[in-house]
């Protein structure tokens, strides 16, 4: 009997369509002669259906959906699966809320589990554990709901010690969504009244200074031991009017370029793989992850930690493939890898 893998996308966070993008490129490459596989959308009200993955009317700059209108699916049937990839990206979905119901339904998975999901989803929590396993960070402010709603001009007073520039951010959302620059005080609280549209948790970060983002993969290898990728830099074009690496320039306009290796010194590039490799560690992390990094002109020689990514783009252009076939392995071959460690790892706890 052949094995059984379902991939499932889609989803109900602000990364719907960069989901679907990701499911499309990963179908495509895996092995029909040895896995049945079954393509499972979550539309973005939450409900359960037998997609396709295959949209030929997009138009330029726009992303997919999971369609209402395809056959449902039922929960369960997820016990029949040997394993699931689910690419989900932000909350409902890379947060540890459907890793849980693998886990309840017995059914192996592909990348983290419900507790390192949850950590890297959640901003603040995240940086704790980064900070316990020292690694280099930017000063930071977490405003929780309350204390906006209630006691508001505290929540400023420690903003403002922060020192502009500022990033405003939802603290448990991906893909720079609902993310605001913050020059100026008085703009302050319109962005986290954006951010708050995302997430009613908001996190404030220290501006990098308009520096160098670099990023490093890792993927484990059969018998566990994680394993860090070279390093690349994302480039936002001078001539774009974007200010940082925000969604459209991620996804949509073509403003941004993965150059792969980085222009970095050896020295670094190795700093950058030993701290992959501890924050991979420090969330307890299994399967895959993407590590963000900022270079600037302060910390630790000038880099900090910005946060993990559980599940990072996975088209063959994205930086997490890109940066894996430049240390010899192919999208083909990284699909297969990661299907693989699924299935030979033990149901329940580890």
């Amino acid at each position: 009997m052949r094995t059984t893998i379902a991939v499932v996308f889609g989803g109900q966070s602000s990364e719907h369509g960069v989901s679907c993008l990701t499911a499309r490129e990963v179908l495509a490459v895996i092995d029909r002669e040895k896995y049945d596989v079954v393509p499972i959308g979550i539309t973005t009200d939450g409900r359960w259906v037998r997609e396709t993955a295959r949209w030929d009317d997009l138009e330029p700059g726009s992303l997919p959906m999971v369609r209402d209108s395809m056959p449902p699916y039922s929960w369960d049937e997820v016990r029949d699966l040997d394993a699931v990839f689910p690419l989900l990206h932000g909350p409902w979905g890379e947060d540890g809320t459907i890793q849980g119901l693998f886990e309840m339904a017995g059914v192996r998975y592909v990348g983290a589990g419900v507790l390192a999901s949850a950590v890297a989803m959640d901003k603040p929590f995240t940086k704790t554990v980064f900070a316990a396993a020292g690694l280099p960070q930017l000063p930071h402010v977490t405003i929780l709901p309350w204390e906006w709603d209630a006691f508001r001009e505290r929540a400023v007073a420690r903003v403002h010690a922060l020192g502009l520039p500022v990033f405003v951010k939802p603290a448990r959302a991906g893909s720079s969504s609902g993310v605001t620059p913050v020059h100026s005080w008085d703009d302050l609280e319109a962005a986290v009244q954006t951010a708050r549209t995302f997430d009613p948790k908001v996190i404030v970060e220290s501006s990098a200074g308009g520096k160098r983002e670099v990023e490093c993969a890792v993927i484990q290898t059969e018998k566990g031991m994680p394993i860090a990728s070279e390093v690349g830099e994302i480039v936002v074009r001078d001539d774009s009017d974007h200010e940082y690496y925000d969604f459209e320039a991620k996804y949509l306009d073509g403003t941004s370029t993965n150059v792969v290796p980085a222009d970095l010194s050896e020295t670094m590039r190795q700093r950058i793989r030993r701290y992959a490799l501890q924050a991979f560690d420090a969330i307890g992390c299994e399967g895959l992850a993407r590590v963000d990094f900022f270079l600037t002109d302060s910390v630790d020689g000038g880099l900090v930690i910005n946060e993990i990514n559980t599940m990072p783009g996975f088209t063959p252009i994205s930086m997490f493939p890109r940066l894996w076939e430049a240390s010899g392995v192919s999208y083909p071959e990284l699909v297969e890898r990661l299907i693989q460690l699924a299935l030979n790892r033990p149901i329940g706890l580890r």
